[in-house]
C-alpha cells in the first residue's frame, strides 16, 4: 500500500501528462489559484523554470494537501478534466483506505474490552442513543453551524466513554453515520500525546498506516469534513496554556505535543476542522478557552430510566430489583455512585448479597463504606476450599497493590507489579473471574482493578492493616511521568473513616479473621483535625473532611470533630454535597462562621419547566439546611458566595434569615448574579435584629437596588450599623446614593468602598454628605479606589469639621506626597477627631515626613497611623522616628516600611521601640515592587508524618486530601 500511495501522490506524473501548451497554461493560472486559495504566491521567475525544478519547487514550499487542491483547479481552468478525475478517484480509494486501517485498528479492541460487567445489549442501547445525538450535531442540516465544531463527550471514570468513541468509529467505518459528512477521522490518545517529545500533524496521521505512510494530502484536503478525536483528556499532563506566538501551521513542522494539540484545537492546523473529545467533568474547564457558545456537551451517564433498566436485568425480579432502585433512590450518595454502569453493578452485588442473607438492606448498606465492605468481603471469600488465613493473605497482598499503586500512580500492574505483592498467574486469572482485576485496555499484558473504586478501598484498608512496604517494579520505569496523576485522596479518606465506625469494620474483620488498627488512626485523625480548627486560615475548603464524616455516621467521634471548627467554608455542586453538608451541620453545635457556596443544582434552567425529581430533592434539603441555621446560637456570620439560587431557594434562605431566634450578626453576599432580585433578602434583614454588618461585595448594584437599600437602611427595625460595598464597580455617578444613605441613616457607622473605582469626584460627593449633621459615620474605607493628590483637599475639610469620623483607610491609593501634605494640615487643628489613618502604599518618600512628623507630636487624639509599603527613605524615617520619641507622642501603633535603612537608624529603631513600651511598632522590610507577592499561594500542605505504628504513608490522607494554603 506504501508504494501504491507513493506513486499516487507522483506530482511529475501529473506535469509530464501536460503538453508544452497545457504546462504553460498551468503555470500562467497557477497563480492566480494560489491567491484565490489565500497561498502565497511564486515568482514569475520561479514560474519559468521546467516541470521539475517547478515539482520541486512546489513540494518544498507548500504543504501536500495546498499542492493537490492547487492541482485540482489549475486542471479544472485549463480543461484536463481526466487529471481531476484521477484525483477524484485517487481520494475515493484513500477515504476506503483509511477506513479499513480504522476497522481493523478498532474492531479487535472493541470485542474484547466492552464492560465485563454490564450486560453488552444494555452498553450498545445507552450508546446508540449518544451517537445519534452525536450524530445529528454534525449533521450540516443541524441548525447550529458545523465549522470548527467541538463536541465534548462528558463523563466520570468507566462510564464507558472510550468504548463509546471506538463505537462510532465503527459505525462510521460501516456507513452508518456521517457518509456524506465526514471523510476522515483521525484517533488521538491521550497516551500518545504524553509520551511524545516532538511530532508533525502529518506523522501524528501517518502513525498507525501501514509503513506509517498515510495519504495526508487527501485527509488534510477538505478539513470540514475532517473529524479528530481526542481520548481522554483528563489523562492529558501536558499543558493547554500555550501562548498564541508559538502556535504553528505547518503541518510539516515538528513542534511539542502541546503545541501541535492547541493548533489543531485553535485551528491554526486543518482549518474549519471538527472535534469530538471526550474528558471526565473535572478536565472540562481546561477546555474552556477552546469552546464557543455553538459548541456542544453531551454528559454519558445512567438517567432514571436506564438506571432502572439495569437494576430489572440484573436482579431478574421486579420485587427485588424495585426495592433496591427504591433504596439507591433514597440515598443521594448512592444514587451518585450509580451513574456509571460498573459501579452499579458493585452496588447491586451488594445489594443482592443482602438480601440474600435476610439482612434489612436499608441498614446494612448505608454508605460507601458498606456497600464495598460487602462487596468485597463477599467476593473474595467466595472460592471453595480455601481457609480464613488464605482468604487474609489474598486480601493483604490485594491492599499491597493498591495502596503502593496510588501512591505511586500507577493504576495499571505488570506481571512483575502483580508477582512483587505475591500473586501468582493463577491467583490473577482467579481475580479475574471474581471481576475485582481485569485486563488493562491500553496497556498490553497489563492488568487494572475493576474499578479504580475499588482500589481505593482496598487501599483504605491497607492503611489500617499492618502491612510490610514494597516497591512495584512499575514505579520504578522512566515513564512515570507521563502517567495519570493520582491526586485526589479523599476516597480513600472517606473509607478510612467509613472502616472506623465498629459495624462496617466487622463485616471484613469477620470475614478475613483480621483485626484492623483503628485506635492510632483514629487518634492520628483526632490529632490532625484539631490542627485544622486550630488554624481555620489553613484551610480552603472543609466539605472533603465532612464527607470523611459522613461516611463513619458514629455521631460521638463526628461532633467531636466537629467541636473542632468555629469556621467552615463549604462548596456544594451535587445533591449528595447537600446532604453530607446537612448531616455535619446537624452536629455542630461550635461554629461561628459559614462560608457557603452552591452552584447548579438550586436553578432552574427554564422558568416553566418541571421540576425535575433531582431538583424537588435539591430543595428539600436546602429547606433543611436553612431550617438548621437559626437553630445554630453560636453561627454569629454567614456568607452566601457564587452561589446560583433561584426566586423558591432564595425565598426558603429568606425565611431562615428572617426567624426571630436567627443569632446571626453579619450577613455577606459575594458574587450573587445580576438576575437575583433581593427584595426577599432585604426584608429578611429588615426583620432581624441581630443583623449588624451587611456586605455586597462583587454584586452589580443597580438603581432598583439602591432603592432597596434605602429601603432597608431607613426602616426603624434595621439595625445594620456596618456596610460593606466592596468591588461592585461603584463609580462617581453611583456616590449621590451612597451619600443620600450617609445622610438619612444615623444608624451607620462604618462603610466600607475598598476596590471601587470611585476616583476624585466620587469621593468629593461622599465629603459632601460627610459634612452634612444628619452624618453619624465613624469609619470609613476607600482603598483602591482610584484616587489622587486631588481629593486630598475635600478629605482635609472633613478631618477638620466632621465630628463623628474616627478612621480612615486611604491605602494604596496615588495620594503622593503633594496630597499627603494636603491631608495633614488640618489634622494640626484640635478640631480633628480622627483616631486612625491608613496610608498603606500611597507611594509617599521622604518628603512628606516633615508634615507627618508634625502631625505625630502635635495631634492628641489620633492613635493609629499605617506608613507600610511607601518608600520613606533612611532620612523620613528618622524623623518619624525621632517624632515618636517626642514626649508629646500619643500614637499607640505605628507601621513603618524599613528599607535601606543605615545602622545608625536601626539604633534609633530599638531606642523609640525601648523608650515607649506602650507603643506598636510594626515594621516591615520591602524589596520594593519587583519582589512583592500581592496573593497568597493555595497549595496542599502536609501536617506531619504518622506515628510509625500505623503506616509509613498515612499522612497522604491528610495532606492530600484537606486542601490548604499557605
Amino acid at each position: 500500500m506504501a508504494e501504491s500511495i507513493s506513486a499516487e501522490f507522483d506530482l511529475m506524473w501529473y506535469l509530464e501528462n501536460l503538453s508544452n501548451k497545457e504546462f504553460q497554461s498551468f503555470k500562467d493560472n497557477l497563480e492566480k489559484v494560489l491567491k484565490v486559495l489565500k497561498l502565497p504566491t511564486i515568482s514569475w521567475l520561479e514560474l519559468r523554470k521546467s516541470k521539475l525544478d517547478l515539482a520541486n519547487k512546489l513540494t518544498t514550499f507548500y504543504e501536500a494537501q495546498h499542492i493537490w487542491n492547487a492541482m485540482f483547479h489549475v486542471f479544472q481552468k485549463i480543461r484536463r478534466n481526466d487529471l481531476c478525475e484521477d484525483i477524484i478517484a485517487r481520494r475515493n480509494r484513500n477515504k476506503e483506505r483509511h477506513k479499513v486501517v480504522m476497522k481493523e485498528r478498532f474492531l479487535l479492541h472493541w470485542r474484547e474490552h466492552i464492560f465485563p460487567c454490564v450486560d453488552d445489549e444494555f452498553f450498545i442501547e445507552i450508546a446508540a442513543e449518544t451517537i445519534n445525538i452525536i450524530d445529528l450535531k454534525y449533521n450540516p442540516e443541524d441548525t447550529l453551524p458545523s465549522n470548527d465544531l467541538n463536541i465534548l463527550l462528558v463523563g466520570d471514570r468507566a462510564s464507558g466513554k472510550t468504548m463509546l468513541l471506538k463505537k462510532i468509529v465503527l459505525e462510521w467505518v460501516n456507513g452508518k453515520i456521517w457518509k456524506d459528512v465526514i471523510s476522515y477521522i483521525v484517533y488521538i490518545t491521550s497516551d500518545e500525546l504524553n509520551q511524545m517529545t516532538k511530532s508533525s500533524l502529518v506523522e501524528l496521521i501517518s502513525k498507525h498506516w501501514p509503513s506509517g505512510l498515510a495519504p495526508v494530502a487527501d485527509i488534510l484536503s477538505d478539513p470540514k469534513k475532517l473529524l479528530f478525536i481526542l481520548e481522554d483528556l483528563d489523562n492529558l499532563n501536558i499543558t493547554l496554556n500555550i501562548d498564541e506566538s508559538t502556535l504553528c501551521s505547518d503541518s510539516r513542522q515538528q513542534v511539542s505535543a502541546s503545541v501541535l494539540l492547541v493548533s489543531l484545537l485553535k485551528r491554526k492546523m486543518a482549518p474549519g476542522s471538527l472535534f469530538l473529545i471526550s474528558s471526565r467533568p473535572n478536565r472540562q474547564a481546561a477546555l474552556k478557552a477552546f469552546m464557543k457558545d455553538t459548541d456542544f456537551s453531551v454528559r454519558l451517564e445512567l438517567s432514571d430510566e436506564k438506571r432502572q433498566k439495569y437494576f430489572n436485568l440484573f436482579f431478574k425480579d421486579v420485587d427485588r430489583a424495585t426495592k433496591a432502585l427504591r433504596l439507591v433512590q433514597e440515598n443521594e450518595v448512592l444514587l451518585y455512585l450509580c451513574r456509571v454502569p460498573v459501579v452499579c453493578w458493585i452496588t447491586c452485588s451488594a445489594l443482592r448479597q443482602g438480601m440474600d442473607e435476610g439482612h434489612d438492606i436499608k441498614l446494612a448498606c448505608e454508605t460507601l463504606t458498606d456497600i464495598y465492605a460487602h462487596f468485597l468481603a463477599n467476593t473474595l471469600t467466595s472460592e471453595a476450599g480455601m481457609t480464613v488465613e488464605q482468604h487474609l493473605v489474598r486480601l493483604g497482598r490485594l491492599c499491597s497493590l493498591a495502596l503502593e499503586g496510588l501512591i505511586h500512580d500507577t493504576l495499571e500492574f505488570s506481571g512483575e507489579d502483580l508477582m512483587s505483592v505475591g500473586f501468582t498467574e493463577a491467583e490473577v486469572s482467579v481475580l479475574q473471574s471474581m471481576k475485582i482485576l481485569m485486563k488493562s485496555g491500553k496497556r498490553e499484558n497489563h492488568y487494572m482493578f475493576i474499578h479504580l473504586s475499588v482500589q481505593e478501598f482496598c487501599a483504605a484498608i491497607g492503611y489500617m492493616m499492618a502491612l510490610s512496604e514494597c516497591q512495584l517494579p512499575s514505579a520504578k520505569k522512566e515513564d512515570k511521568d507521563r502517567r495519570e496523576r493520582y491526586n485526589d485522596f479523599s476516597p480513600i479518606l472517606n473509607f478510612t473513616f467509613g472502616l472506623l465506625n465498629e459495624k462496617r469494620r466487622k463485616i471484613l474483620e469477620t470475614s478475613f479473621g483480621c483485626k484492623l488498627l483503628t485506635k492510632d488512626v483514629m487518634q492520628y485523625f483526632l490529632q490532625q483535625t484539631k490542627c485544622l480548627g486550630d488554624n481555620p486560615r489553613a484551610v480552603i475548603h472543609h466539605l472533603p473532611l465532612f464527607h470523611a464524616l459522613f461516611e463513619n455516621q458514629e455521631d460521638e467521634l463526628v461532633e467531636q470533630i466537629m467541636g473542632f471548627f468555629l469556621e467552615a467554608t463549604i462548596f456544594i455542586q451535587e445533591n449528595k454535597d447537600l446532604v453530607v453538608f446537612l448531616y455535619c451541620l446537624k452536629h455542630c453545635h461550635t461554629l461561628k462562621k459559614l462560608r457557603l457556596c452552591v452552584q447548579g443544582i438550586l436553578t432552574q434552567k427554564q422558568a416553566n419547566m418541571r421540576l425535575t425529581s433531582s431538583q424537588i430533592r435539591s430543595l428539600v434539603y436546602w429547606r433543611d439546611i436553612c431550617s438548621l441555621l437559626h437553630t445554630k446560637k453560636n453561627l454569629q456570620e454567614l456568607e452566601i458566595c457564587n452561589s446560583d439560587l433561584d426566586s423558591t431557594s432564595e425565598r426558603i434562605l429568606c425565611k431562615a434569615l428572617g426567624h426571630p431566634s436567627c443569632q446571626l450578626q453579619t450577613l455577606k453576599l459575594t458574587h450573587f448574579p445580576v438576575k437575583s432580585r433581593f427584595e426577599d433578602l432585604f426584608k429578611a434583614i429588615i426583620h432581624n435584629q441581630n443583623l449588624m454588618h451587611l456586605s455586597l461585595s462583587h454584586i452589580c448594584i443597580s438603581q432598583r437596588m439602591f432603592l432597596l437599600l434605602h429601603e432597608v437602611m431607613e426602616n426603624p427595625m434595621c439595625n445594620i450599623q456596618h456596610l460593606s460595598l466592596m468591588k461592585c464597580d461603584l463609580r462617581d455617578s453611583e456616590c449621590e446614593e451612597i451619600a443620600f444613605l450617609l445622610i438619612s441613616n444615623k444608624k451607620l457607622k462604618q462603610l466600607n468602598l475598598s476596590n471601587n473605582p470611585l476616583s476624585n469626584a466620587g469621593v468629593k460627593i461622599l465629603c459632601d454628605a460627610l459634612l452634612h449633621p444628619e452624618c453619624a459615620l465613624e469609619s470609613l474605607v476607600l482603598l483602591f479606589c482610584c484616587l489622587t493628590k486631588t481629593c486630598c483637599s475635600s478629605l482635609g475639610r472633613v478631618l477638620m469639621i466632621n465630628k463623628t469620623l474616627k478612621h480612615l483607610d486611604l491605602s494604596v491609593n496615588y495620594l503622593q506626597d503633594h496630597g499627603i501634605l494636603v491631608l495633614t494640615l488640618p489634622m494640626m487643628f484640635t478640631t480633628c477627631k480622627l483616631q486612625e489613618l491608613e496610608l498603606e502604599e500611597c507611594m509617599l518618600t521622604t518628603a512628606c515626613c516633615e508634615a507627618i512628623a508634625s502631625v505625630i507630636i502635635n495631634n492628641k487624639t489620633l492613635k493609629k497611623l499605617n506608613l507600610l509599603r511607601n518608600e520613606l527613605g533612611d532620612e523620613g524615617i528618622v524623623q518619624l522616628l525621632e517624632a515618636l520619641r517626642h514626649p508629646n507622642c500619643t500614637l499607640q501603633t505605628v507601621g513603618l516600611q524599613i528599607s535601606d535603612v543605615s545602622p545608625e537608624t536601626l539604633k534609633l529603631l530599638m531606642a523609640v521601640k525601648e523608650k515607649n513600651t506602650k507603643l506598636v511598632l510594626v515594621t516591615q522590610s520591602w524589596a520594593g515592587k519587583k519582589g512583592r507577592k500581592l496573593s497568597p499561594k493555595f497549595d496542599s500542605l502536609s501536617l506531619s508524618w504518622a506515628e510509625p505504628t500505623i503506616s509509613s504513608h498515612i499522612w497522604h490522607l491528610i495532606s492530600f486530601t484537606i486542601p490548604r494554603k499557605f
